[in-house]
């Protein structure tokens, strides 16, 4: 069945007038959502740790940051965008006891409602507007007039407003005008969690470093081997952002086109999917969130540990390098 798409004139600002909106966390998503709701007409107000790096950029855009007890205690609708590993931390120490019947708690996505992390009472409205894009695209295309796609779902509507409401966030951040598709926060949560984990960070990141690692091994030159299967990648997933698979298959040569068509199939094996399937089971039954939380909770030993052995992968040495010789990609080093 395909999804709902609603635009601006499904949505009616008049829902949130009057209203003062508190955003929690000024990092990628919520200086975006910040800014383009006030420029939209909005009483915004934020919430972020006093003197870090996102309070000092809050005070430069105009806003006076506070803590998210009093900010919650000051809104009408609390959009959370801090962190998924520490929302629950926030939630339970300042947000839950400022929360009174008639609020609402926005979220940009459902990982900590939908796996019961937070918990909010029967009596105010849980909706989520989730943009498909970073902060920073989110903040340059409301300026240029434009939007970002973005996902709307209600979890609970104790006011009989809650999905006007929750148009409304989307048209002020400029949402409705590329379109805003149903979801729920179940759907929503577990789709984006399979995407992150099977393709868009940990599939790509393991097949580059699989694919340079072969050549390497091989005997091949480091350098040429980062420039096929790591800088060239952009050229690939610029085709597929602007026309699909078939548009890439387009522009490439007929060579290209028909090692993807009889080659493709031999790396994304039965064994693959079988495996894909299984991540899928870990995220829909809460083993993946229970582990992650749990991860962070214990001080995230591992995950600092897994997170320096890539650092220090010789596809970032080599890149990191190359990168540097090449003056028009604003290189960026971590």
């Amino acid at each position: 069945m395909a999804a709902k798409i609603y635009y601006d004139n499904d949505a009616d600002m008049k829902h949130l007038a009057g209203k003062t909106i508190a955003v929690i966390g000024y990092g990628s998503q919520g200086h975006a959502h910040a800014q383009n709701l006030r420029e939209s007409g909005c009483t915004v107000i934020v919430s972020d740790v006093p003197d870090s790096a996102n309070a000092k950029l809050a005070k430069q855009h105009g806003f006076e940051p506070m803590s998210a007890g009093q900010a919650t205690a000051a809104a009408d609708l609390i959009i959370i965008t801090v962190p998924d590993e520490v929302q629950a931390m926030i939630y339970e120490k300042e947000i839950a006891p400022q929360l009174k019947a008639g609020k609402a708690l926005g979220f940009c996505h459902g990982f900590n409602i939908h796996f019961g992390a937070i918990k909010p009472p029967a009596d105010i409205d849980v909706i989520m507007i989730a943009p498909k894009g970073p902060g920073h695209l989110l903040r340059a295309e409301f300026e240029k007039g434009g939007g970002v796609p973005c996902l709307i779902a209600i979890q609970q509507d104790a006011s009989g407003n809650a999905r006007n409401v929750a148009m409304a966030w989307a048209r002020g951040i400029g949402g409705t005008r590329a379109g805003v598709l149903e979801t729920t926060f179940k759907e929503e949560t577990e789709t984006d969690l399979f995407g992150e984990q099977v393709v868009l960070c940990g599939g790509v990141s393991a097949l580059i470093k699989a694919g340079f690692e072969t050549l390497v091994e091989a005997g091949y030159t480091p350098e040429l081997c980062y420039f096929e299967v790591m800088h060239e990648l952009k050229l690939i997933v610029d085709l597929f952002y602007q026309g699909g698979l078939n548009y890439m298959r387009y522009s490439v040569s007929n060579t290209a086109e028909y090692g993807d068509l009889t080659r493709g199939p031999r790396i994304i094996t039965n064994e693959t999917r079988k495996e894909m399937k299984k991540i899928l089971g870990e995220i829909v039954d809460g083993t993946f969130a229970r582990e992650w939380i749990n991860e962070y909770k214990s001080g995230a030993k591992n995950f600092k540990a897994l997170e320096q052995a890539d650092h220090d992968h010789q596809i970032e040495k080599v890149g990191l390098q190359l990168r540097r010789m090449m003056k028009w990609i604003d290189s960026k080093e971590v």
